[in-house]
């Protein structure tokens, strides 16, 4: 059996302030909406929000109704400096959760919170 991974689903509490912060922030061109389902051109995969009511009728799924202070996974986008990403992200009011630092395998690495508190990782690249 072969497997891809087409997409991600970030369930979040306010699908307008979510966009803002993907599209406006990070620079993600949007790539389709529907309703509150709305899909982010990020390469291969498409990063997509949706919000945590509208999924909760459309699957029948339990959704938390907030997100949990326990993080469970993050997002990774690799740019080119770090540095200058999450200095532009800093002007633009972004929480900045860990400055960047080098890591002994040589990745350069930062993180950042979307406006739901989604761990965003903002990284060089290993190749």
């Amino acid at each position: 059996m072969k497997m891809s991974m087409r997409y991600i689903i970030l369930y979040v509490k306010d699908v307008e302030k979510s966009k803002e912060f993907y599209r406006d922030c990070l620079g993600l061109p949007i790539r389709g909406e529907h309703g509150t389902y709305i899909e982010l051109r990020t390469g291969a995969t498409i990063l997509a929000l949706n919000s945590r009511k509208s999924v909760q009728e459309l699957t029948g799924l339990q959704v938390s109704s907030s997100h949990s202070l326990s993080q469970t996974f993050e997002v990774g986008f690799v740019v080119e400096d770090v540095k200058a990403v999450i200095e532009d992200l800093r002007s633009q009011g972004v929480p900045i959760l860990m400055e960047p630092v080098m890591k002994p395998w040589g990745q350069t690495v930062a993180y950042v919170a979307d406006p739901d508190g989604h761990f965003i990782e903002i990284c060089s690249s290993m190749d």
